[in-house]
């Protein structure tokens, strides 16, 4: 399988969020109830409003034969704020291969630390690349109440795979 990671298209949103949605609601189910996911990705959303987050992320997008299958993005200050792969596609490597890019992006911005707000369904892939749990938190979302964790990555040298 041939994986391509591009830049984020403006004309990428409605696919990306329906990537995030099956993302959450297939491979986060054994994390999260399903009142949780309703919460976190709910059917009921505004277009123009993912549209305008997505603009503000610049997301890399990993195709695989041209059809967008997992998005991650990385900010200035060497945030991740979004990293999802579409439910069918999950446990195939493409976790990997985006979170290589974000690493080596991130080496290459000269960011020596890389940090990341992370689902527990996340949690052992940042684990793998070497992110380390700092704190666990208990959010509400549309007044249902989610966990997860901050984590960071110190990048002490050229990114290795994970």
């Amino acid at each position: 399988m041939e994986i391509r990671i591009r830049r984020f298209r403006p004309d990428d949103a409605p696919t990306l969020r329906s990537l995030f949605h099956s993302s959450v609601h297939t491979l986060a189910a054994g994390h999260y109830s399903l009142e949780q996911r309703e919460a976190w990705a709910p059917l009921d959303f505004d277009a123009g409003d993912w549209a305008v987050r997505l603009q503000q992320l610049a997301p890399y997008v990993a195709e695989v034969e041209g059809c967008p299958v997992a998005y991650g993005d990385l900010q200035a200050d060497g945030y991740i704020d979004h990293f999802y792969v579409a439910g069918e596609w999950g446990r195939l490597g493409l976790g990997n291969a985006l979170m290589a890019h974000l690493i080596q992006e991130a080496w290459a911005r000269g960011l020596r630390v890389v940090q990341a707000r992370v689902s527990k369904t996340a949690e052992p892939l940042f684990t793998r690349w070497g992110f380390q749990v700092e704190a666990r938190h208990s959010v509400i979302l549309r007044g249902v109440p989610l966990t997860n964790a901050t984590m960071r990555k110190e990048l002490s040298g050229p990114p290795e795979k994970g």
